[in-house]
């Protein structure tokens, strides 16, 4: 009684104490007075000026990022019980759902009117829409779960890997009988689990691409003798290059990656032979064309394969992209192949579309973002063929799955590092404070704790600001920093990942002052 709402005027998070950093983690803030808590007790006044004493905040997340606040605020302080908190918060969570289900009946309604009114030419073209509705949303429900599952199953992955390489090291030194061919069946199967994971990546938009300006037209000619063996001598292979194409920027192997998808597509649409060709131009997508395909109007690089085989049907071709969905026979196809396509070319700013018609083929163009910035950057060298071994450089290893961390501190160790290690964020950090050597530190990114790697490095970097900073992670390098750069001296090592690869990237990183 007697106190009056906050929600007239405009307020900065950052004038009333540090927690706003809680609250974007998903953190429930609970203040029992704001004039002793070390989050606000510096602005406490900022407060007493609202006639606040002690404050609720409970964060809204939508897909990982602050969108809301509920805030109770209290004229005295006060010790909030667990119940209240618990009870605010869960009035937190329905207002979300009931302002989502607000915003999808004020959607319905304005679909109704325009049906009412137009009920005749437009009844056609809304269950269209509400059909691509449907799918986009089905798409982006499937590429969030597939995004975890290859979380988990790239950290299970990278155990496996790097125990299988250690012990074919060991046979190799003592001939154990036949244990190293166990090994090789056992490494090469987590190797084509690690590809599956990277399917579901590319679906998902959430694998790590590292893109640069690139002329399709080089690459696919730098590939046409590796297309020609895939599709085998009974299918002819035409390339028609446009001229003067324009450059796009993508990740070149993911380019070629989702190429060669489409010519096994198309070669298994041809059990009998036929054509396929490989087209590439410039195109402009004017506003009606670049809305139906969902990208900005503009210029485009398109690349296109185009085949002679069995064609789709307009339900087959709806579906083409869902993953899992195959039309062939079981055990001959996962059903990941086109919608690894679709999530390279959306997470690169593009598109992909089908053309098809049974009996006659089907073209499937993918569009491209032109890129106006440098041009095609040369051929790298591969570096001076230095060993990837140290010189006793200190490296601080942090994981908390034991299996990895033993792994790499074992490796680095017979490559010539001193290597301590950490199974969490505040074990490693009390390792940091200390004036022990240390030139590399390398974490996982989900650690246990309450401090996970990416805290763990700023807050190593207080007292070490040189320090270099390897992240291995099971999450790809988007779900790790979002849309921001990985900052210099850092660099991310996705798991699962070679033996051989750690060691050139430890290596890399030492040699480097400066490394992005």
């Amino acid at each position: 009684p007697g106190m009056q709402s906050l929600s007239d005027m405009l307020y900065k998070f950052r004038e009333f104490g540090s927690y706003i950093d809680d609250l974007k983690l998903g953190r429930c803030v609970v203040i029992h007075d704001v004039g002793t808590d070390p989050r606000t007790m510096r602005d406490a006044h900022a407060f007493r000026n609202l006639g606040v004493e002690a404050v609720v905040n409970v964060p809204v997340l939508e897909q990982g990022r602050l969108v809301a606040v509920l805030l109770v605020h209290h004229s005295q302080p006060r010790r909030w019980t667990d119940g209240e908190v618990s009870l605010i918060s869960e009035a937190a969570e329905r207002t979300r759902t009931a302002s989502e289900r607000l915003r999808s009946e004020a959607r319905l309604r304005q679909i109704n009117e325009t049906l009412e009114a137009e009920v005749a030419a437009r009844t056609q073209q809304l269950m269209a829409s509400e059909e691509a509705l449907r799918h986009a949303q089905k798409m982006e429900a499937v590429g969030q779960l597939t995004g975890g599952l290859a979380h988990d199953f790239n950290n299970l992955l990278g155990g496996i890997m790097a125990s299988l390489e250690l012990a074919r090291m060991k046979v190799a030194a003592g001939r154990v009988g036949d244990l190293d061919r166990y090994i090789e069946v056992a490494v090469g199967a987590t190797r084509r689990a690690a590809a599956l994971t990277h399917r579901l990546l590319a679906f998902s938009r959430r694998q790590t691409l590292a893109p640069k300006p690139i002329n399709a037209n080089n690459l696919v000619h730098g590939m046409e003798d590796l297309i020609r063996r895939t599709l085998g001598p009974s299918i002819q292979l035409e390339v028609a290059g446009g001229e003067g194409l324009w450059l796009t920027f993508v990740d070149p192997p993911q380019l070629e990656n989702a190429l060669l998808n489409l010519c096994i597509n198309a070669r298994d649409a041809m059990p009998d032979g036929g054509q396929v060709r490989i087209e590439t131009s410039n195109t402009w997508l004017d506003d009606a064309k670049a809305a139906e395909f969902g990208l900005p109007p503009g210029p485009y690089v398109s690349v296109c394969v185009v085949d002679t085989g069995t064609g789709m049907t307009p339900e087959v071709a709806l579906r083409a992209f869902d993953p899992f969905f195959t039309t062939k026979p079981l055990g001959e196809g996962t059903g990941l192949g086109l919608s690894m396509v679709y999530g390279f070319a959306r997470q690169s700013g593009g598109q992909i579309r089908i053309d098809s018609e049974v009996g006659r083929g089907t073209a499937m163009n993918i569009y491209l973002p032109r890129h106006d910035g440098d041009d095609e950057p040369e051929e790298e060298d591969g570096g001076d063929g230095r060993a990837a071994v140290g010189s006793g450089e200190v490296v601080l290893v942090v994981d908390d799955e034991a299996s990895i961390r033993t792994m790499i501190v074992e490796v680095l160790t017979q490559a010539g590092y001193v290597v301590l290690e950490a199974m969490d964020g505040p074990g490693a950090l009390h390792i940091l404070q200390s004036k022990t050597r240390i030139d590399v530190l390398i974490t996982d990114v989900g650690l246990p704790g309450g401090m996970n790697g990416r805290q763990l490095a700023d807050a190593a970097r207080v007292y070490r600001q040189d320090l270099k900073v390897l992240f291995i992670t099971g999450y790809a390098e988007n779900a790790v920093f979002g849309n921001s750069q990985v900052e210099p001296g850092m660099q991310v090592l996705t798991k699962p990942f070679t033996l051989e690869a750690l060691k050139q990237r430890v290596r890399e990183i030492v040699d480097k002052r400066t490394t992005r």
